[in-house]
């Protein structure tokens, strides 16, 4: 688990990454988020990064919902007065949304970016195929600027492998528990999305959001950006655009 202190802080941030790659790919964000008065915490998830298992492999993406409250525990135990706010991307956005359909009296606010919550045709289409084909993720659609790209391909710690058959079972299932618990009720919501987002389509989430949206929603649609909108060339307009959701929810 990575944590990143402040001084004098108001909230706890709980921050989830996307499938394949780890907490520290969001330094940038921690940074900006402690920098407005927040105690950010994050694991690499099972199989990712820094953590056991084997590269990427999910059976039970229930069990990372888990893993997640419980580091959120942690951290709500040693600042027990202080609100939690969730933040996940892509498959960290599924977990986040499970994760709030679960316990979302634990939470003051949530923000899912990209998240995982809707159908994939092209990705469900491969749990046919035997044996999936090699197709990783194309760092070119990440994100607008190069430089992105170019970093994710060389870094290490990012599984760089093609999609197991347990992991998208996993992932698929988790969809369809999403669907299936329905409202987020008053929990105070910001989905942000980029527009152009090859890897997790904005309509087929659109579609899930609708039915999962609570009484206290909002959204952020960028036009022209891609999946990772927290590293796109607005990058400082996505992270304004969470941080004043989140004072406005706290507040």
């Amino acid at each position: 688990m990575r944590s990143w202190p402040a001084e004098n802080p108001a909230r706890v941030i709980v921050l989830a990454h996307g499938y394949g790659e780890h907490i520290g790919r969001y330094e940038h964000v921690a940074e900006r988020l402690v920098a407005e008065g927040a105690i950010v915490v994050g694991p690499d998830h099972q199989g990712h990064g820094r953590s056991e298992g084997e590269r990427a492999l999910i059976v039970d993406g229930g069990e990372l919902t888990a893993d997640l409250h419980r580091v959120a525990e942690m951290a709500h135990s040693e600042h027990p007065d202080l609100p939690v706010v969730l933040i996940g991307h892509s498959m960290g956005g599924l977990i986040a949304t499970r994760y709030a359909q679960q316990h979302r009296d634990e939470l003051s606010a949530l923000v899912i970016s990209g998240p995982v919550i809707g159908g994939n045709p092209e990705m469900e289409a491969l749990l046919d195929l035997d044996p999936i084909p090699d197709v990783p993720i194309d760092p070119a659609i990440l994100s607008r600027d190069p430089a992105v790209g170019a970093a994710y391909a060389a870094d290490p710690l990012v599984y760089h492998g093609p999609f197991r058959r347990e992991t998208l079972a996993a992932l698929f299932a988790g969809v369809r528990a999403v669907v299936e618990a329905g409202s987020l009720g008053d929990l105070p919501t910001l989905w942000i999305h980029g527009e152009a987002d090859a890897l997790v389509p904005l309509e087929s989430t659109r579609q899930t959001i609708e039915l999962i949206r609570g009484s206290d929603f909002d959204q952020r649609i960028y036009q022209g950006a891609a999946h990772e909108v927290f590293n796109e060339t607005n990058r400082e307009e996505v992270l304004d655009d969470v941080v004043e959701f989140i004072h406005g929810a706290l507040t």
